[in-house]
């Protein structure tokens, strides 16, 4: 996980100013710095704002995979819940940085709204060999980096560490930057919640291709679910 220092994350953007005062000279003699105008010193912009392509949409998405099932295309960075009749809905995502990527087939082995933090040991320790001190554990609420909703990935009844979950960085969405979890925006992660039970298939593919085959083509918005609903 990234952290951030407080206030940065939610305006991305830290703007100082430092003004000189001009130096009294004796009549008739010019200072160097007579007028020396404000500096202005910034450090390096966060977008605010999720990107167009990665909001919420109702799309064409055929494939053999049954109505329930969640896929996630790691490399597109989408996370699709299949709705059966070639119909789906389509999340953006963000998703495990260089070396952090991962697939295979999972479910969904529980849930939890506002769910506590409990950052791995082996997290902890790497991150405080970058200089970065993260807590053992951090109550659930708008400040927790798992944000809204949270569902845990098991595999063979056994938890992966794994997580579909919000996040308090949106701008994140459709990056690389996680630590392999698959990152929502928390009302997309709230969405997805409401429909995808315990027990939910989830097929995630990436590195590894450890998924096996899969077939799916996301053929574009579906324009009178879009317009009409349904």
């Amino acid at each position: 996980m990234i952290k951030l220092m407080p206030g940065l994350a939610a305006a991305g953007l830290v703007l100082s100013l430092m003004s000189t005062s001009a130096l009294a000279a004796p009549a008739g003699s010019t200072p160097d710095n007579a007028q020396r105008p404000a500096q202005v010193v910034r450090v390096a912009q966060m977008p605010k704002y999720v990107k167009p392509e990665f909001k919420r949409k109702k799309v064409r998405l055929v494939t053999t995979e049954a109505a329930g099932t969640v896929i996630i295309d790691t490399n597109n960075k989408y996370l699709y819940l299949i709705e059966g009749n070639n119909r789906a809905t389509r999340y953006g995502i963000g998703v495990g940085r260089d070396g952090f990527g991962w697939s295979g087939v999972v479910k969904i082995g529980r849930k939890a709204e506002w769910p506590a933090w409990t950052p791995p040991a082996e997290m902890r320790r790497r991150e405080a060999a970058k200089g970065h001190i993260i807590p053992a554990y951090q109550e659930g609420g708008e400040d927790n980096p798992l944000g809204a909703r949270a569902m845990y990935l098991y595999q063979g009844g056994r938890d992966t560490i794994f997580r579909i979950h919000g996040t308090n960085q949106p701008w994140t969405i459709g990056l690389n930057m996680s630590s392999g979890c698959i990152r929502m925006m928390n009302e997309d992660v709230t969405h997805l919640y409401d429909r995808a039970p315990v027990g939910t298939k989830v097929i995630v593919i990436g590195p590894g291709n450890k998924q096996g085959k899969v077939a799916f083509e996301d053929r574009g918005i579906d324009v009178l679910r879009t317009l009409f609903g349904g």
